[in-house]
């Protein structure tokens, strides 16, 4: 006798993998980065490295680019 559909058992797909977890120098790296970043760049506008340079402003602003690129890979 064929068995009904209530006592069926469904497939049920294996469970998703947790994701890896990042490794604990990326978020030190991240916040080192980023605080420098804006260390140099409000240095720059104090006028703590003498007078205006954008080759500063530039290094401030890739400093915290970057700090922002590697966010993408904290997990």
């Amino acid at each position: 006798m064929p068995k009904s559909r209530s006592k069926r058992v469904r497939h049920q797909p294996p469970p998703k993998p947790k994701p890896k977890r990042s490794e604990p120098w990326v978020g030190v790296l991240f916040f080192t980065l980023l605080g420098a970043g804006v260390i140099i760049i409000v240095g720059n506008y104090v006028g703590l490295y003498g007078p205006t340079n954008n080759g500063n402003l530039w290094l401030g602003l890739g400093c915290v680019a970057v700090a922002f690129g590697l966010a993408t890979q904290w997990r």
